[in-house]
């Protein structure tokens, strides 16, 4: 066991697989399972190579020498056997660069610590795993350049000729029922609140309603869901024709993409689709221990043992490596943080609206470097519906529908958070060029922007990747917060985004764009809104709409 003031470090999950990397440190000496045609490292181990799709593999030992691409000093989130403050770390393997593994750097103070660092691996035992940890090498070569990502827009599917489904529907109503923090009811009243508003808002009933779509469905973890698709039914008797429940999909905001392609595939009329969060109340219950925490699975062990318990961990590396190659700074996340709650001050219902000033954003306490309390988002208990319905019955509603005029899906970069790209968030750049291959307008013609922000940094990457910005760019884009004003170029999250009106999963934020669009956001609405971006998701496969009104 690896212990660390009488405090047992948890051990991976070891399966057939990955039996073989877990036990390699007994001899400490690293191994990989490696490709018999390309000789491309594969990690995670995988049973064809993605490189060459080859299936003759085989295990391989390296050196043992790689390249520090990206660490955090985490203050936050305690870890058994890991005294805070601790440091997680990316390093990307000398003999395949494109390899890349998250771990604890040991035998040096962060303080030493620079991106390109040589890096070397010591083996720690935990049960019956021995756990890679890296160390700088006693001799110190110049710090390596970060390995270039691969081009996005030469594998950007060009888009289908003929109808396209987003002109066969329209966004009819939205509703959200109240938030703020431990409200202490259960999450399906949040739920029958927010979905009996979105469909009155459309001037339909609950037996119109032919469809239900949610994420991430009734298998999700504690704190996150009402129990999905199943849930809801059995409370409403809603007998729906077609129903969609699940997390992987475009982001939270793939619940209702997947609902424009049943009601423009002609399955259901009016799809009801919803998404509740009662995280706050749920971490409430859990410290008067009047539930449990079910144990979750984490991606077989490749983060946790590693105290990788938060997507903040993850997501402070890439914007530690945004840092490190564009100049960015913290004062560059700064203005995104002082403009969401600049906004929120108007929104009645946001849950921060005290004024904040750059010096409370950056004397405030770290969580994990570079990100401190106000990079993060707000956990909340609340729930978020819009019903979308077959265009032909717009004449009928209630309200002026909200059109979609594209969306992007994409997945380019590849899935695991630690090998995927090394400059923005993962998940962003693939999507949004997919977006724009949609459409004939572009990035000058939207009006506002309701850009996912669990973390400034996901905002930034959002708006680089859009292309409000070059990539790169933001640190000029963002100084002094003009630009994303609500009179400025890019009017950014008017209602104060997950930052400051509440952590809504990316569903408040199309909740907002269908109010800005209608013009009924009342005091902080954006003249002239016609046309809005959308974005859902951070770190995982996202999508991102675009939408507007003919008004």
């Amino acid at each position: 066991m690896s212990e660390t003031g009488g405090t047992v470090r948890p051990q991976p999950e070891i399966r057939q697989e990955t039996e073989f990397f877990w036990t390699s440190g007994r001899d400490g000496r690293l191994r990989f399972q490696t490709c018999a045609a390309c000789r491309a490292l594969i990690h995670p181990p995988q049973p064809v190579c993605r490189h060459c799709r080859g299936h003759e593999t085989e295990v391989g030992e390296v050196s043992g020498f790689a390249t520090l691409i990206g660490f955090t000093v985490n203050h936050r989130f305690p870890f058994p056997g890991l005294p805070s403050p601790f440091v997680v770390a990316q390093v990307a393997i000398e003999e395949d660069p494109r390899v890349r593994l998250t771990t604890n750097v040991v035998g040096c103070s962060p303080a030493d610590l620079r991106i390109g660092m040589r890096m070397e691996v010591v083996f720690e035992q935990a049960g019956d795993a021995w756990l890679p940890l890296f160390r700088p090498c006693a001799q110190q070569p110049r710090p390596a350049p970060l390995p270039e990502d691969l081009p996005v827009t030469g594998h950007i599917r060009p888009a289908l000729t003929g109808p396209r489904f987003e002109d066969r529907v329209v966004i009819s109503g939205t509703g959200a029922s109240r938030i703020g923090r431990r409200l202490m009811v259960p999450p399906l009243d949040l739920t029958v609140d927010a979905c009996e508003k979105a469909v009155a808002d459309a001037g339909l009933t609950l037996d119109d309603i032919d469809g239900l779509s949610t994420y991430p469905g009734g298998g999700a973890y504690g704190g996150f869901a009402e129990g999905g698709v199943t849930a809801l039914e059995s409370a409403l008797g809603i007998r729906p024709v077609w129903h969609n429940g699940a997390a992987e999909t475009p982001g939270p905001g793939g619940s209702v993409i997947a609902a424009m392609l049943a009601v423009a595939g002609g399955l259901a009329r009016h799809v009801l689709c919803f998404r509740t969060v009662w995280e706050a109340t749920y971490g409430a219950l859990v410290r008067q221990g009047r539930i449990s925490v079910p144990q979750r699975a984490d991606a077989e062990g490749w983060f946790k043992p590693f105290g990788a318990v938060s997507p903040a961990v993850m997501l402070a590396m890439n914007a530690q490596r945004h840092m490190h190659r564009y100049g960015t700074t913290r004062e560059t996340l700064g203005w995104i943080a002082l403009n969401q709650r600049a906004n929120a001050a108007r929104h009645p219902d946001a849950i921060y609206r005290d004024p904040l000033t750059m010096d409370d954003y950056l004397s405030a306490r770290t969580v994990t470097t570079p990100f401190g309390l106000y990079d993060c988002d707000v956990p909340c208990d609340a729930s978020v519906a819009v019903v979308v319905s077959a265009a032909e019955t717009a004449p009928d509603l209630l309200g002026p529908p909200v059109r979609v005029e594209a969306v992007g899906t994409q997945i380019v970069e590849r899935p695991e958070w630690d090998q995927s790209t090394l400059t923005h968030e993962p998940q962003v750049l693939g999507q949004s060029a997919h977006l724009w291959t949609r459409t004939d307008l572009g990035p000058a013609d939207v009006d506002v922007a309701l850009l996912y922000d669990g973390f400034t940094f996901n905002c930034l990457s959002w708006i680089e990747a859009l292309g409000f910005c070059g990539i790169g760019e933001a640190r000029d884009f963002l100084d002094g917060g003009k630009n994303i004003a609500p009179d400025g170029a890019l009017p950014l999250n008017p209602h104060g985004g997950q930052l400051s009106h509440g952590r809504t999963h990316g569903m408040g934020l199309l909740h907002e764009a269908v109010l800005q669009l209608r013009g009924q956001a009342e005091r902080r609405q954006v003249e002239g809104a016609r046309t809005a971006v959308v974005s859902s998701g951070g770190l995982t496969p996202s999508g991102v709409l675009l939408l507007r009104t003919d008004a």
